[in-house]
């Protein structure tokens, strides 16, 4: 669904935007994961990404919903100290970060959100 290059044009935006804003990164992150501190985003990328595309909308509950059913449902740090993490205060910009990389490159987002929305 998302090649390398293409998760990796999401993940550089997502570190400017968003990372740059964590109250939890580490210092010297990111990346977090080699620090110690695990990572939604770091974790769970391409989950994120696709949530995000499934939910367009001009509100943030279908988001957070999407999130919480795709991402935070399956996540290893459910429950523990680490839950929620920051993407929950932080969605706006995860958001907009993952927008921003989809209008470098309309074309890219069609073939993508029909994926999206056959895997629903």
């Amino acid at each position: 669904m998302y090649t390398a290059a293409r998760l990796q044009e999401y993940l550089d935006e997502i570190r400017r935007r968003v990372c740059a804003r964590c109250i939890e990164r580490p210092p010297g992150g990111p990346p977090c994961l080699p620090l110690g501190k695990k990572c939604g985003i770091e974790l769970h990328l391409a989950e994120y990404v696709k949530a995000v595309h499934a939910a367009r909308s001009n509100v943030i509950d279908p988001y957070l919903d999407n999130i919480h059913g795709d991402v935070c449902a399956h996540c290893d740090q459910k429950g523990c100290t680490g839950c929620p993490c920051p993407m929950e205060y932080l969605v706006g910009l995860l958001v907009q970060a993952v927008e921003t990389v989809d209008e470098r490159d309309p074309n890219a987002v069609v073939g993508m959100a029909s994926e999206v929305t056959e895997a629903k």
